[in-house]
């Protein structure tokens, strides 16, 4: 195999496996035989935690091309963070400097990808008639099928097994109940959240929960009345900011100092009871301790138990960009993601659950509890909230919880934000 060469910053290069060869190897691009097509295939993905199961999944697609299709592909796979990658990709695009391959939230991002004309139509390709039909639409628009599924994800908090099993808590189906969870948790000396606000999208998760869970229940159609300008999230005031602050008041100290990865450790270590995460933080708890005995339960918030939901979405896609000039190359890695053989084992590394017929594997025991919310129809899809919307209600929850912004100023700008989406996309 050619060997990896890692990039300064956030980008690995994977160069072309050569099959059947000895001890050969050139450098990174080039062939070993002079009919041999070379290509570069340039890969995006906004999840640098996964770099060691991208690297290992590329490379088996690297070789598979060489064996099957005669090609020496190298692949450049960047790995910007969680808060850098949208604008990252955004410039990108726009200047005309598209990865072939670049990753994007389903729910939020194609609709306006789409619209912008980035996205190529992948519907005539094999891997589509794979997925579960409760898959595809996420990745659908106008009866085209526009990226391949990563995450599907089950969520609302993270919860430590052990420490609930200990002290003899139930999982609360109320605010109220949730409420004397954290009293008795508090009286045993036990914090009752982690709290992590250093990235910023973290803070904002409270946003699609409570959104999704009141839209579910009593505020019925509140997104496709803001998408009109006829509502505001003064309407779900009341309902959204008691288990915010109930979180914030009682969780570890000095959260603006914590990012994703601390807290994932912090967690793992037994530091706090239950953390507003979701299930991809699987991966980092596990590897902090391998041991570690967590389910994922619906947040309350409200004393409604009917609003008492897990959030079901689709996130993490792969899409194919228009402006590729390595399409066919791009479409055949879209293809080999539901490889009928390597599939199963790439999804299971990366904690995924399963999107098709062709995995295989076991869910991981921290899904068997939101699985059971899922068949007992205990969810709601994740709310098409748009982009720039969760984009400012990062800015403004940090602000919120920092004490530099009221109730009302963070109402005012997820409106404002909201309205602006609106004049954009008319």
């Amino acid at each position: 195999m050619k060997k990896a060469l890692t990039l300064p910053i956030v980008s690995v290069l994977f160069a072309g496996m050569l099959a059947g060869c000895s001890g050969d190897s050139s450098s990174a691009g080039g062939s070993s035989s002079g009919d041999s097509d070379q290509v570069e295939l340039k890969v995006f993905i906004g999840q640098p935690r996964f770099k060691e199961q991208y690297e290992t999944y590329i490379d088996q697609f690297v070789a598979k091309q060489k064996e099957e299709e005669g090609r020496d592909v190298t692949v450049k796979l960047e790995l910007p963070s969680v808060n850098e990658a949208d604008e990252l990709l955004k410039t990108r695009l726009a200047s005309g400097d598209s990865p072939d391959v670049f990753a994007l939230h389903a729910v939020n991002d194609i609709p306006v990808y789409d619209k912008a004309g980035y996205l190529e139509d992948l519907s005539n390709e094999p891997f589509v008639e794979k997925l579960y039909d409760t898959v595809s639409p996420a990745v659908t628009k106008d009866d085209r099928v526009l990226a391949v599924p990563l995450e599907t994800l089950q969520w609302g908090y993270i919860y430590n097994k052990d420490l609930f099993k200990k002290h003899g808590v139930e999982l609360p189906t109320t605010l109220t109940e949730m409420k004397a969870v954290v009293k008795k948790f508090e009286d045993a000396g036990v914090t009752p959240f982690i709290n992590a606000y250093k990235d910023s999208y973290i803070p904002q998760l409270f946003l699609p929960l409570t959104v999704g869970a009141l839209e579910s229940t009593t505020d019925k159609g509140f997104v496709e009345k803001m998408n009109q300008d006829k509502a505001s999230f003064a309407e779900l005031k009341d309902d959204m900011f008691p288990i915010i602050d109930l979180v914030h008041e009682h969780g570890t100290d000095r959260p603006f100092e914590v990012g994703q990865d601390q807290g994932a450790a912090a967690f793992a270590a037994g530091e706090a009871a239950m953390w507003v995460q979701g299930p991809w933080m699987a991966e980092s708890l596990m590897s902090t301790n391998p041991d570690f005995n967590f389910g994922v339960a619906p947040l309350p918030i409200n004393d409604d138990p009917n609003a008492t939901l897990i959030d079901l979405s689709t996130s993490t896609s792969l899409a194919v960009s228009k402006q590729s000039e390595v399409k066919e190359v791009a479409k055949d890695f879209m293809n080999y993601v539901l490889d009928e053989q390597d599939s199963s084992e790439f999804y299971e590394s990366l904690g995924f659950n399963p999107v098709s017929d062709v995995h295989t594997f076991e869910p991981y025991p921290w899904l068997v509890d939101s699985t059971k919310y899922v068949e007992e129809g205990k969810v709601y899809q994740d709310p098409l909230i748009p982009a720039a919307v969760k984009s400012a209600s990062e800015k403004l929850m940090q602000s919120y919880y920092a004490g530099d912004a009221s109730k009302n100023e963070v109402i005012e700008g997820l409106d404002q934000a909201w309205q602006e989406y609106n004049k954009l996309n008319k």
